[in-house]
């Protein structure tokens, strides 16, 4: 019988139609912390809950204090694409691997060659001014005192991230539902498959090769074709692209 391991490299083998579905757990091997962990976000002490800080009623009340948080908390800016991350962008390079959908702001998938990233959540290297609209990366909202603000008109800056009570881009969520409907193998990798609507797109999947590979159980185990217990960069980085 064949190992969790060999049975992933044979059905990534003999497939071009791979997609991949990530959560925090493939970053956090990049020293960014999740939300959820027992060393989470969550589990930290701060003025305000973490939730009720990225909420955008927050943002928009108190963006000093929402800023105080998102940039000491937020911003992981010297943070390296790990082995999950350069073996999909591999993946990707030899014809295999048709999507990188991520839950994660970081931007790690494209730092890793991976082209083809739809990024769930947004991401934190594109912030805009909510006065003119113009366009800023994550290294000036980092560096700015306080409220980061416009360089041209002094509008207040807010980053292109998904925010508590706002909805998720409705085009982006649809190219990722049909991802994933076409994928011969789907790989859900580093997520507790516990954030929705997100979470739901594993429904729109109508193969048998759903693979899981996450540190601890989901709720989606019983479901999977493979279940493989790990850290998602230490799984993918022994898979041999051929």
């Amino acid at each position: 019988m064949k190992t969790e391991l060999e049975m992933l490299q044979s059905w990534l083998d003999g497939s071009d139609d791979i997609v991949f579905f990530g959560g925090a757990g493939v970053s956090t091997e990049s020293g960014i912390p999740d939300f959820r962990s027992v060393d989470g976000l969550y589990n930290q002490s701060y003025r305000y809950p973490p939730e009720t800080i990225i909420s955008h009623s927050f943002f928009e009340r108190d963006p000093e204090e929402f800023y105080h948080f998102y940039k000491d908390r937020m911003l992981y800016l010297d943070a390296v694409p790990n082995a999950a991350h350069r073996k999909l962008a591999e993946l990707e390079r030899a014809g295999r691997l048709r999507a990188v959908i991520t839950q994660n702001i970081d931007g790690l998938h494209q730092a890793a060659g991976s082209r083809e990233v739809l990024e769930l959540h947004g991401s934190v290297h594109r912030n805009y001014c909510t006065r003119c609209g113009r366009e800023f990366d994550a290294r000036y909202v980092k560096k700015a005192e306080g409220v980061p603000v416009c360089d041209a008109c002094g509008g207040m800056l807010k980053p292109d991230v998904v925010l508590y009570e706002e909805a998720l881009d409705s085009d982006l969520m649809y190219r990722a539902v049909d991802y994933i409907r076409r994928a011969e193998v789907l790989i859900i990798g580093g997520t507790s498959l516990v954030v929705y609507p997100a979470a739901g797109l594993v429904n729109y999947y109508q193969g048998d090769k759903l693979v899981l590979i996450n540190k601890s159980p989901t709720a989606m185990d019983m479901r999977a074709d493979l279940v493989i217990s790990g850290p998602i960069g230490e799984v993918l980085g022994q898979i041999q692209v051929n």
